[in-house]
């Protein structure tokens, strides 16, 4: 087992330097932002198209699909962050469509979701317009020059809203409960931004 371990972490840290050397780890980080944008115009097309090209899937291997290209989508957002920030592989490209790529994400998901009746139009509009009106405030706070400290508020968000997003696509029986923390906390979050912003 230990041998097995031993090994593996070796074959890693080889493929690493190898990636490192060729420069690939500098490119990586903007490739998984387009995946990510890819993998969610295919989520909202598939969504979209369930009883027409779609139509020889079964319900649940749509609900399965769905819910798996969603969250492999997300993972791309965690990856992409983490390879920026630990080999400083961060760039224009990447500030300008990474949050973009989210935005997309999302969106593709909800549209597709109200599309199935499995949310209320209200739901995403309120999630989309909080996202939307704190990016304006971080691009004033930015040209401002305003420091304003990034909390936990922002990540549990985050989480709240994949998970929930990931138990409707699977429709799984209680994603409701899931879905009312998402927006208390995506609200939650929001205003204590935004009395940040103008406390700053």
């Amino acid at each position: 087992m230990c041998g097995a371990w031993l090994f593996g972490t070796r074959v890693f840290e080889f493929f690493t330097s190898l990636f490192e050397s060729m420069k690939v780890l500098k490119l990586l980080p903007n490739f998984l932002t387009i995946l990510r944008i890819v993998l969610s115009l295919f989520l909202l097309f598939l969504l979209l198209n369930t009883r027409t090209y779609f139509s020889f899937l079964t319900p649940f291997h749509i609900n399965m699909i769905s819910s798996l290209v969603f969250l492999f989508a997300a993972l791309t957002d965690l990856l992409d962050g983490y390879i920026a920030r630990s080999y400083k592989a961060k760039s224009r490209f990447g500030e300008i469509f990474d949050p973009l790529a989210d935005k997309i994400l999302i969106l593709s998901a909800f549209l597709g979701l109200v599309h199935l009746d499995r949310v209320n139009a209200w739901i995403p509009f309120v999630i989309l317009g909080r996202e939307f009106f704190i990016s304006g405030l971080r691009v004033l706070a930015a040209n401002e020059k305003k420091d304003i400290p990034v909390n936990a508020l922002g990540k549990y968000k985050t989480v709240s809203q994949v998970v929930a997003i990931g138990a409707l696509l699977a429709n799984l029986t209680y994603s409701y409960v899931l879905v009312a923390i998402a927006v208390f906390l995506t609200l939650y979050s929001g205003i204590d931004y935004t009395i940040k912003y103008y406390k700053s």
